[in-house]
């Protein structure tokens, strides 16, 4: 990872973390879930750049190494929509290709369908167009135990994480996330008793990786983590009428447990995704997880890349 290079940006009042490699006129802008930052798309953005892009990350606000917001229990999605148009235009760039995974899907899916003309192409890991709301993610139709509504209780996922260092809620949460299955927890459970302490990390995950995660949460905390994206998931953006114009790309893994969420696998494959974007092309990874991008990068450089050659200027 010598090559990306690191540096910190005002953006709206705060310094946010940037990550960047490659000189390319067209930029691809990754946009991280949780429990992630930067690092997740590290793959990635080695292979765009060398595929003649200029690829870069960020942390949001909040996260990782960028500033945490004055009043951390107010941030919400449209800090994180505002905070990536501002960059962009900080730096500079008209019109942008987004890949966005987890819930940076759903900050993409607002700057996509608010901005369509900063948007070249829009590129989706994990989670289809959604924006947040109540006709978003339906946790409320999932079991009481299901990881999203425990950490929406104030306070709770708090406590839980508070029992364990940093590092070992770092694994365990790689570990649930990594499975077929949404988390679910049973009454006399929280969501950090689902793993063993004897479970191994995944085998593409390595000590290294989790270092690196571990040591950026230890320095940010879960403050804004637990607020953005789970506690505000039904806040209502204010987009009216949504649609992404630019041509697009939803990368699934078929054991990536969001599928198992409410509504979802029918939302992807029965096309209703396309009534918003309707220049959608689908990808199932027959071995794919919620972190395909870590599990599978070659496959997801190639897809990445053979998007971004399709579309880009000749």
């Amino acid at each position: 990872m010598e090559a990306i290079k690191h540096s910190h940006v005002q953006v709206r009042g705060l310094n946010l973390h940037l990550a960047e490699i490659g000189t390319g006129s067209e930029v691809v802008l990754f946009l991280h879930g949780f429990p992630e930052i930067w690092y997740t798309w590290r793959h990635q953005m080695v292979a765009v750049a060398k595929a003649g892009y200029r690829a870069i990350g960020f942390d949001f606000r909040g996260y990782g190494l960028s500033d945490q917001p004055a009043e951390p229990d107010k941030a919400n999605f449209l800090d994180f929509l505002h905070d990536t148009i501002a960059l962009l235009d900080l730096l500079a760039i008209p019109k942008v290709y987004l890949v966005g995974k987890d819930f940076g899907a759903i900050v993409g899916s607002m700057v996509a369908a608010a901005h369509q003309d900063r948007v070249a192409g829009f590129i989706t890991l994990g989670i289809p167009f959604l924006l947040p709301g109540p006709d978003g993610i339906r946790n409320h139709l999932m079991p009481n135990g299901f990881y999203i509504n425990r950490w929406q209780e104030p306070g709770r996922a708090e406590a839980d994480f508070g029992r364990l260092e940093v590092k070992t809620v770092i694994k365990n949460i790689y570990t649930l996330f990594s499975g077929s299955e949404p988390p679910v927890a049973r009454d006399d459970q929280e969501i950090m008793d689902l793993v063993p302490l004897s479970a191994p990390l995944p085998p593409w995950f390595s000590d290294e990786d989790l270092q690196a995660y571990a040591s950026l949460y230890e320095k940010s905390g879960f403050r804004v983590a637990l607020r953005v994206p789970y506690r505000t998931l039904g806040m209502d953006c204010g987009i009216r009428d949504p649609k992404v114009t630019a041509p697009s790309l939803l990368v699934m893994g078929e054991k990536d447990y969001v599928l198992k969420f409410a509504g979802m696998e029918d939302y992807i494959r029965s096309g209703a995704v396309k009534q918003f974007v309707p220049d959608l092309e689908i990808v199932f990874l027959e071995d794919g997880n919620h972190f395909s991008q870590e599990k599978v990068p070659e496959k997801i450089n190639e897809l990445i890349i053979g998007f971004l050659d399709k579309y880009k200027k000749n």
